[in-house]
């Protein structure tokens, strides 16, 4: 597969994101939960750029490799606590809008605001629908997987 697009993106847009993602930071949300709901929703998306990505800026944070290889069966493992948990699942309900699916539901968000305060969910939602923006863009493009930005 080879990527149909290698131009810069516009300053202005260039500069929107940059201000999108100083709100997520400012969330008060632990950086390692915001790579997991990064990874977990580019997964679901296969958008390989951004599950590398993920996966390095989780790595730095200092998340372990075993949290990362396993985040695709995270309900099935032992590794995540109720919080992390609560916002996986509002990641997957909030990524998995296809026809008939049921989205995010009273008990996901009851879940997830039983954990975070409305400026961390804010946050994870923010966090949620720029992923889903790039894993749109990427997929469009072709963009691939080991480019850093």
């Amino acid at each position: 597969m080879e990527a149909r697009m290698n131009g810069q993106a516009n300053p202005d847009v260039t500069t929107a994101i940059q201000h999108l993602y100083k709100a997520i930071h400012a969330g008060g949300v632990d950086g390692r939960l915001l790579s997991l709901v990064h990874l977990r929703t580019s997964q679901i998306n296969g958008c390989s750029p951004c599950v590398f990505a993920s996966i390095e800026s989780a790595h730095k944070a200092g998340e372990t490799a075993e949290r990362l290889h396993n985040v695709v069966a995270w309900r099935e493992t032992p590794f995540y606590t109720e919080e992390e948990r609560a916002a996986l699942a509002l990641t997957e309900a909030a990524t998995r809008l296809q026809d008939g699916a049921p989205g995010v539901t009273d008990e996901i968000w009851d879940a997830a605001a039983d954990h975070f305060s409305e400026e961390q969910l804010s946050a994870i939602i923010l966090e949620i629908a720029m992923t889903n923006f790039f894993n749109r863009i990427n997929r469009t493009v072709r963009e691939q997987a080991g480019k850093t930005w």
